[in-house]
C-alpha cells in the first residue's frame, strides 16, 4: 500500500466532471501549476488521486542522492534565516 495522502482534508473543487470522447478530465485552472507533472494513483473503490511531482535537473541530482550534503544544505538554509543582517537601506540609490 502506498501512503501519499499528506493531508487528510481533501475539498471539493469540482462537480460533475464527465471525461470527454478521448477519455480526457480537464482540472480546474486555479490547480494546475506551471511546471508540474503528475503521478496518477487509483484504489479499488475507483477514487483517483493526483500527485504533484516537480522535475530537477540530472546535474543537481547529485544533491538529493547524498543525504548528509542534503541534511547539511538544509540546516545552512535554516540557519540563515536566524541572522540578522540589519538594513540595507543604505545602499539603496535614490531614482533621478
Amino acid at each position: 500500500m502506498i501512503n501519499i495522502i499528506k493531508d487528510s482534508e481533501l475539498k471539493r473543487v469540482a462537480e460533475g466532471v464527465k471525461p470527454d470522447a478521448k477519455k480526457r478530465v480537464v482540472l480546474p485552472k486555479s490547480l494546475v501549476k506551471e511546471g508540474i507533472t503528475y503521478h496518477i494513483y487509483s484504489n479499488s473503490d475507483g477514487q483517483i488521486v493526483l500527485d504533484p511531482q516537480v522535475t530537477i535537473s540530472a546535474s543537481e541530482l547529485w544533491l538529493f542522492k547524498n543525504k548528509d550534503i542534503l541534511a547539511s544544505v538544509d540546516k545552512g538554509m535554516l540557519e540563515s534565516t536566524r541572522i540578522n543582517r540589519g538594513s540595507f537601506a543604505k545602499y539603496i540609490k535614490n531614482a533621478p
